[in-house]
């Protein structure tokens, strides 16, 4: 018999970035698990794509573009997902963004600006209006809920070239703690996913530079580069009732990279 808790049936989960990479790997279990799942993301021929992959699952999905750097489209969309869903039980922020540069000081302040309007306004408002929706629901006698936030190793380690983008990150693992300190009370959950060397759209460059396959993967003790699919029991857990006692935490998915 299968642990039950894991079971998504009657759940609602919505991914930002989820028409793609990490996103759309944790929509897809999501929506194997049973939930049903909302895909926002900026380009509607990959959110119709990804609509069209999860749909041998069963469940509903449903699309919207939406691009979390618009405070607007942010309210907005959640308010159109809980109407056409009638509920959000978990929030994973991934849409982000990633620039580097040849050095800090060569760094653009449009590039930062660009980096922080993503990667940190995108989540504090995806991450705010979701939290809003699960206590008002809470108010009403239906407690829980889940806010996950998609970090990165670059918050934790020394990202040279990449200080905007790691000080996004990091700011996200803090945004995240604050959130599980305030809504345990109402049996929301609040966790940050901190990926590694991943294979996705963002790290294309890196995949195709024979250096970065001779010098970094073989530092992975997994001795490859990640998948999308490997955050899909990450993302399972953490929407399910398996985690009830699980909040605050920071969760590494990076084949023991940053323990070499």
């Amino acid at each position: 018999m299968a642990y039950k808790p894991f079971d998504l049936t009657g759940k609602v989960a919505l991914v930002t970035g989820g028409n793609g990479g990490i996103g759309l790997g944790m929509a897809d279990a999501l929506a194997a698990s049973g939930a049903d799942v909302a895909i926002w993301g900026t380009n509607e021929e990959k959110n119709a794509k990804a609509a069209e992959a999860l749909k041998a699952h069963g469940t509903k999905t449903i699309t919207r573009r939406v691009d979390v750097s618009n405070e607007q489209e942010v309210v907005d969309g959640v308010l159109a997902t809980v109407k056409e869903l009638g509920r959000i039980d978990n929030v994973v922020a991934n849409a982000g963004i990633g620039f580097g540069s040849p050095s800090f000081v060569d760094m653009s302040t449009d590039i930062y600006r660009k980096t922080l309007a993503v990667n940190l306004d995108g989540v504090f408002w995806t991450l705010r209006e979701s939290a809003r929706h699960m206590v008002e629901r809470a108010k009403d006698g239906d407690k829980g809920g889940s806010l996950v936030g998609i970090a990165s190793l670059a918050a934790i380690e020394g990202a040279a070239r990449n200080q905007a983008y790691a000080a996004t990150k990091g700011a996200v693992i803090s945004m995240i703690r604050a959130c599980a300190s305030e809504y345990g009370r109402y049996n929301i959950r609040a966790n940050a996913i901190l990926p590694g060397w991943i294979a996705t759209d963002m790290t294309a460059n890196a995949q195709a530079a024979p250096a970065f396959a001779e010098k970094v993967i073989p530092r992975v003790p997994i001795r490859r580069w990640g998948e999308p699919a490997d955050f899909g029991g990450m993302a399972v857990f953490l929407a399910s009732d398996a985690s009830s006692y699980t909040t605050g935490t920071t969760m590494i998915i990076d084949g023991g990279y940053s323990i070499f």
